[in-house]
């Protein structure tokens, strides 16, 4: 029987942990569980700062960003002995369950504590929707708006101007935000993954825009694929429009949750709560959303899935661009 349940995030922040924390808190209080909170992830585990929470804790956190419990990356916790007194830890305090909100290497956190014998669930909470398990993750639709919202203010100046502008978004090795946000924003070209870059087809294609005298170009790039100023200097070269880059970084991360991501919090982190109080976790679940609906897959399944969600839209971009 579950009686104490613990709540961490970890990973890269996203928009919508602290909704999530919420909901995970506020369900589990409404089971009559006593309910703790980890700061600084799985760090903050190790270092025992752990502590009891009750409704109050919850109050006017939902439209907040970042996480209120911090987040931490911690490399040593792929150490066997660092799991061993990670569990060990929980076992003092006398908490029966712990639920992580983040992505993959959150997974693998948790799946390290399942191997100790501690009940875990794994709530997806990234803005770069890269979790196999789940259609969308807590954070990716805020993240997206505020590309979109960048992306728009951009053009001003572009147009302004007659420039292209590179314009290079987060998603590690998926190309969600770059795919999704280009087909938002009627970019001129996205650059990602699955969408790799053909230099002769976009050059050919800002040459006749610029012939054309056409107020500016878009071109949406995930990072890490490549030097984005050394391919503006390429496009100036051979085109001959004028070429800005522009970094979005950390901007995506921030700010209030959207009323879709607060919503996906909620549906998550309930079930999440709700497979513990019901003992349907014997040793790891992972939560997620299929078309729509709430599910949830052991945690070990979950770590294996691919992500594919954006292979259905490398079509539609081509036709539309």
């Amino acid at each position: 029987m579950i009686h104490r349940i613990a709540v961490l995030t970890s990973g890269g922040d996203a928009p919508g942990m602290n909704a999530a924390l919420r909901a995970v808190i506020r369900a589990g209080l409404y089971a009559n569980k006593d309910m703790f909170v980890i700061y600084d992830g799985f760090r903050g585990l190790l270092e025992g700062n752990i502590k009891q929470v009750n409704k109050d804790f919850t109050q006017d956190i939902i439209n907040r960003g970042g996480t209120i419990i911090r987040s931490a990356r911690l490399k040593e916790f792929k150490e066997l002995e660092v799991q061993k007194r990670a569990a060990q830890i929980l076992r003092d305090y006398d908490i029966d369950a712990l639920i992580g909100i983040g992505g993959d290497g959150t997974y693998q956190g948790l799946a390290a504590l399942a191997k100790q014998g501690i009940k875990v669930v794994g709530i997806p909470g990234t803005i770069d929707n890269d979790v196999g398990s789940t259609d969308q993750t807590i954070g990716f639709n805020t993240a997206l708006n505020t590309i979109c919202e960048c992306v728009d203010k951009l053009k001003d100046t572009s147009s302004s101007h007659q420039r292209c502008s590179l314009i290079e978004v987060m998603g590690r090795h998926c190309g969600d935000l770059a795919m999704f946000s280009a087909l938002a924003e009627g970019a001129e070209g996205v650059i990602c993954v699955e969408h790799p870059l053909k230099e002769e087809v976009l050059f050919k294609k800002l040459r006749a825009m610029k012939a054309q005298k056409k107020d500016h170009a878009i071109i949406i790039v995930s990072e890490n694929l490549l030097d984005i100023n050394e391919l503006a200097k390429r496009i100036e070269c051979e085109t001959g429009f004028t070429t800005r880059t522009e970094v979005l970084g950390r901007l995506q991360r921030g700010g209030s949750p959207c009323a879709e991501d607060r919503i996906l919090a909620a549906r998550l982190s309930s079930h999440a709560v709700k497979l513990l109080v019901e003992n349907q976790v014997e040793t790891g679940r992972i939560v997620g959303i299929r078309n729509n609906k709430v599910v949830d897959y052991d945690i070990n399944e979950a770590i294996e899935m691919k992500h594919e969600h954006t292979h259905g839209l490398r079509d539609l971009i081509d036709m539309l661009q």
